[in-house]
């Protein structure tokens, strides 16, 4: 079969990859210079798949209220964020009540452990290497209470298959030694030693050329301009230097695949959420994290690669504004230098900033479309790191006409 993968992030990619392996002639579309370039290249480099939560859930709308008048509160809006985010907003807030948030939960960790296990047997099929950490993941928490309703979160998650340990804060800092800095402020951490992390830019680039080994066809510095339906599917691609036709049509463009899809009828519920990174070489490793850490109640994470120390997180809704924001990406250095002092040189960091696809329930849109030969793979939000792999198995499940081997009508588009 001839497939068009449109977007050439991890998920993207990923996407192409399965689709090659399974005997396909796949080529992929992307308006960057090589795979990984947006949203993919700087971020947070959890695989997160014990600890894969939602962003909706009932304690957000608490939340918000207290960020409000923060200098540096974790989520932020601004004005000219327009009519579609106030839309999103209050969908996004339906989904924070108790019974879809328990709904979603299930779902994330459904496809976020699948993910895991498909994304460790990529590696064994390949060799690819991307600064890998196997030492688990660490969540902190300096609040009490919210650690308590993070243990009782915990039993919900472990019977729906994370393996997540809850530490006080001595058994934290035996653990990881680097949070000596906020000794006697922790009231605790959730473990998950089975999650990992890694540079998913470097994953992506090196899995390309995987792909492009098996035969997938990339073209670059090619933006999409229109999908032109006729008779019920998609007859034809048209970018700005090139048409294109193929059996299937698979949309993996983040937030931008919504402008292409309007025209047809089609309406993604996804806004651009707006993450930073900054990233400094490793001056005193001693001093470093050995695994992936989140900081619960700053919303961050700090990931190493290598000799290389990463400080990602928070969210501006702010529409399709990309630009780095240099005071914004100077406080997540400020914090890395407060949580693990000395560990990295300040004086080299690399700012970065990126658009994150969120939906409504912060869950990818995964599935057929009412035009028999589209296929979306689309929406991952914070998790497309997390989820690229198992989205592109099951996403190449369906189009070779196989039952996936987890559930997966319930991701959906026909959800909203």
């Amino acid at each position: 079969m001839k497939v068009l993968v449109l977007g050439g992030g991890v998920v993207g990619v990923t996407s192409a990859y399965c689709l090659a392996r399974a005997g396909h002639g796949v080529t992929l579309i992307d308006r960057q210079a090589g795979p990984g370039e947006e949203t993919s290249f700087a971020n947070g480099g959890q695989i997160s798949a014990g600890l894969a939560e939602p962003w909706a859930n009932p304690e957000v709308p608490r939340q918000l209220l207290q960020w409000l008048g923060q200098k540096n509160p974790p989520f932020r809006f601004r004005l000219r964020a327009g009519t579609d985010f106030y839309g999103w907003a209050l969908r996004f807030l339906g989904q924070c009540a108790a019974r879809p948030a328990a709904q979603n939960l299930e779902r994330a960790l459904r496809i976020a452990l699948y993910s895991r296990q498909q994304l460790r047997g990529i590696r064994e099929a390949t060799g690819i290497t991307y600064a890998l950490q196997e030492t688990g993941i660490l969540k902190i928490y300096r609040e009490t209470r919210a650690f308590d309703r993070a243990r009782k979160r915990m039993a919900a998650m472990n019977a729906l298959g994370s393996n997540l340990r809850a530490l006080d804060g001595d058994a934290t800092l035996a653990l990881e030694p680097s949070l000596a800095s906020v000794a006697g402020k922790l009231a605790g951490s959730l473990y998950s030693p089975e999650d990992e992390s890694g540079d998913a830019h470097e994953f992506t680039v090196k899995l390309a050329a995987e792909a492009s080994r098996l035969g997938t066809v990339f073209k670059f510095h090619q933006t999409v301009e229109a999908l032109v339906p006729a008779r019920g599917r998609i007859e034809r691609v048209i970018t700005d230097r090139e048409e294109f036709t193929a059996d299937a049509v698979v949309l993996s463009l983040g937030c931008h695949g919504g402008p292409l899809l309007r025209p047809l009828g089609l309406r993604l519920p996804i806004y651009p959420a707006k993450g930073f990174s900054v990233t400094l070489p490793v001056r005193n490793a001693a001093a470093a994290p050995s695994r992936s850490i989140t900081d619960e109640d700053q919303k961050l994470v700090f990931s190493r690669f290598g000799d290389r120390l990463r400080a990602a997180g928070w969210a501006v809704f702010t529409g399709y504004d990309s630009q780095i924001e240099p005071a914004r990406c100077a406080s997540l250095a400020t914090e890395m230098e407060a949580l693990f002092p000395g560990a990295a040189d300040q004086s080299q960091a690399v700012p970065w900033a990126g658009l994150r696809p969120l939906t409504p329930d912060t869950l990818p849109i995964l599935g057929p479309t009412p035009f028999s030969n589209l296929f979306l793979n689309t929406g991952h939000g914070t998790y497309g790191w997390t989820m690229a792999a198992g989205s592109g198995q099951i996403l190449a499940d369906l189009i070779t006409g196989q039952r996936p081997c987890i559930k997966q009508d319930d991701f959906g588009l026909d959800r909203f």
